[in-house]
């Protein structure tokens, strides 16, 4: 019994000591956590001070546990796992003391006013799954340790100013997904080792300076989902072996100097849907290949020197939103099934050499947005469903040879902000009812051949903020009202048979800045109300028939920098401070009717006198002086009086001689009447003498009396009315 019981006690004595030691474990263990738990809110708080917070997001740092703090993420042992300081406006930098956070594996720094040299600190965490800190102002060179955080999944410097190369250790995180340092200004080439990086799936080194070729490792990453390495200067072909990269949905190489062929093994991608290659040297023809691209939703090869046509097949791209291949050397004709790709959205052409019509079906059965075919060599009609499905903003179909009447469908396009079709040949009228789209900001009809009248509800918009109809042949009067649209900025149209005035309704034209209404047959005087126009910089009329004063206000006007008034009917004098205009800068007035003086202030000091030719009356300034004017016209009033004078003298010399002339005939037949009479031969000495003494006035003179009074005539008379030089 005694045996028992010791046994019993003793048992006793074990449990008791176990259940003793298991409570002083539980109790250090605890002890220790609490112990953890306060160094790492000292950690925080030693972090936070060397943190400027203009904001204040941190101010609630240390006033509960540290694991509600704004920003910080715990485990459920409440362990600091992650730090998300995104979009804080905060600056300063990360002491050593982030080291301490044992189990943190996040760090987001996004959006802040971080500078200088990223804290070596951040990149030697060796628990760090993700690194944040994009869109700060950090410089100088990336520095080394990433690669030994051999958790890492996702890097994001992008949007700092690092310089250098780029990180080279990263390779050796090959548990990489993301990496991603765009828009920063990292030079020199890629990396060989991010050819280890198997798992990532998204790379984007855009908007920095890396050069060379592209490296072939880069292409036996399988995982890559998104490639986005534009604006760069890599040169070299686009490697065939981009074929490998099945998982491909996103390619944007754009802004470069990628030169060569676009190779076909870019249409054996199933799932890509993006292809940005636009801005490089590109060439050769489009591969065919790319109209196996099911998935395609986006491509752009603009800006390049791709040659040849338009293939066909890409009209089986059916998911196809968006296709650009403006300035590029193509040539052939747009393919007619373009008008039937159910989702396109946007077709870009321009600066081609493309021939040839627009499909007919065009935007009939397309959620067509936005169309630029201009610099072409394309004809035929403008397709007049371009916007059946009501959403079409943009017309651009300049510098073609499209023919035919402008689609009347037009007029009822609600959704049209732009229609730029100048430089073709469209005739027939500019459709009516377009005054009343109420989003149409842009209306460029110039160069055609379009006729009849411009339509009065034109005049109705509150939205056109630029019309040109220039050389056409349209003909009558303006709208009355046209200048009054609210948002007018630029009216233009020159070079048509225009008839009737300016228009004076004005409705303040607060916007109107350049009017050009030249060569037209525009009559009666120029409204003084433009004066209004405020902001009014150009206003070009010349080559028309106007008449009247130059209105005077025009002198005030604070904006206007050109007026050419040229070649019209003008009359009175130029204002005397015109010139003085505060803003002008071009001046011409030739050939009109003006007179008076030419004001001698601002501008017109130095204006060039071609600008006032064929202006007769003008005279002062730039041109003769008109005193010296006054004083030729007296001389001339003297001269005629003179010659009056002149006239006179010549008649009373011409009678004399006259007289004289037969004074001498009357006596010289007396004498030899006489002489006969008296027997005296034609030889008698005093007879001759007499003879003699009767013409020798005339002889010495070089002519004989008879001479004289032979040219004594009227129309012959020194200074007769008939002999006076026109």
């Amino acid at each position: 019994m005694a045996n028992a019981t010791a046994q019993l006690s003793s048992k006793a004595r074990f449990f008791f000591l176990v259940v003793f030691s298991l409570s002083l474990v539980c109790r250090a263990g605890a002890s220790n956590g609490a112990a953890a738990t306060g160094d790492e809110a000292a950690m925080l708080l030693a972090i936070r001070a060397l943190l400027a917070d203009p904001l204040g997001e941190l101010s609630g740092w240390g006033s509960a546990p540290h694991c509600g703090w704004k920003g910080v993420r715990c485990d459920d042992r409440g362990a600091v796992t992650g730090l998300d300081l995104a979009g804080m406006n905060l600056s300063g930098t990360i002491p050593d003391d982030v080291l301490g956070l044992s189990a943190l594996t996040s760090v987001v720094l996004r959006g802040n006013a971080f500078a200088g040299g990223l804290p070596a600190a951040l990149v030697s965490i060796p628990t760090l799954r993700e690194l944040d800190v994009s869109d700060n102002g950090f410089t100088g060179l990336f520095p080394a340790g990433l690669g030994s955080c051999a958790s890492l999944a996702h890097f994001n410097s992008s949007g700092n100013d690092f310089v250098g190369p780029l990180p080279a250790d990263l390779g050796n995180a090959t548990e990489l997904e993301t990496l991603d340092v765009r828009g920063g200004f990292f030079s020199g080439t890629i990396p060989e080792s991010y050819g280890r990086l198997r798992k990532l799936e998204f790379l984007g080194l855009a908007g920095n300076n890396l050069s060379g070729a592209l490296p072939a490792v880069l292409f036996e990453l399988t995982a890559l989902e998104q490639i986005i390495i534009g604006y760069n200067e890599f040169t070299g072909p686009i490697p065939a072996a981009i074929g490998k990269l099945k998982n491909l949905r996103y390619l944007d190489m754009a802004i470069g100097g990628l030169e060569g062929p676009i190779s076909p093994e870019l249409g054996r991608l199933p799932v890509l849907d993006t292809v940005f290659l636009y801005g490089n040297n590109v060439g050769g023809e489009i591969p065919k290949e790319l109209g196996n691209l099911a998935s395609l939703v986006m491509l752009d090869l603009s800006e390049n020197a791709l040659t040849g046509a338009i293939p066909p097949e890409l009209a089986q791209l059916a998911n196809l939103q968006l296709l650009n291949l403006m300035c590029n050397l193509l040539k052939g004709g747009v393919p007619a099934g373009m008008g039937e790709l159910p989702k396109l959205e946007v077709l870009q052409l321009w600066n081609n050499s493309l021939t040839g019509s627009l499909p007919p079906s065009l935007g009939a059965a397309q959620p067509l947005q936005w169309l630029d075919v201009s610099t072409n060599a394309l004809s035929g009609p403008v397709p007049a469903g371009l916007c059946g499905s009501g959403n079409l903003t943009g017309l651009i179909l300049f510098n073609n040879a499209f023919t035919g009447p402008i689609p009347t469908s037009l007029a009822t396009c609600s959704s049209l902000v732009r229609v730029r079709a100048h430089n073709n040949r469209l005739n027939g009228a500019v459709p009516t009812a377009l005054g009343r789209l109420h989003r149409l900001d842009r209306l460029e009809l110039a160069g055609n051949e379009l006729s009849g009248e411009i339509p009065d509800d034109l005049a109705l918009s509150t939205s056109l903020s630029f019309i040109d109809l220039s050389r056409n042949r349209l003909r009558s009067a303006l709208p009355p009202r046209i200048l009054s649209i609210p948002t007018l900025q630029t009216f233009a149209a020159a070079g048509n048979e225009l008839t009737g005035g300016v228009p004076d309704e004005l409705g303040g034209c607060r916007a109107l800045s350049a009017l050009d209404l030249s060569g037209n047959r525009l009559s009666g005087a120029i409204p003084a109300g433009l004066a209004s126009c405020q902001r009014l910089a150009s206003l070009i009329l010349r080559r028309n028939r106007l008449a009247g004063d130059i209105p005077r206000p025009f002198a005030t006007m604070p904006a206007l920098s050109v007026l050419d008034l040229s070649n019209n009917l003008l009359s009175g004098e130029i204002p005397s401070n015109l010139g003085s205009s505060p803003a002008l800068e071009m001046l011409s007035v030739a050939y009109n009717n003006l007179t008076g003086p030419v004001p001698a202030t601002g501008l017109m000091r130095t204006i060039n006198p071609d600008e006032l030719a064929g202006n007769p009356g003008l005279c002062g300034g730039v041109l003769p002086p008109c005193l010296a004017n006054a004083s030729s016209s007296e001389a001339s009033s003297r001269l005629r009086r003179s010659h009056a004078k002149l006239i006179a003298v010549g008649w009373a010399i011409g009678i004399s001689v006259a007289l004289v002339a037969c004074g001498a005939v009357f006596l010289g037949k007396v004498l030899h009447q006489r002489r006969y009479a008296n027997g005296a031969g034609c030889c008698d000495d005093d007879a001759a003498e007499e003879d003699g003494s009767v013409s020798t006035a005339f002889q010495r003179l070089g002519f004989t009396g008879a001479e004289a009074i032979a040219c004594v005539k009227e129309n012959n008379i020194v200074g007769s009315k008939s002999s006076h030089p026109s």
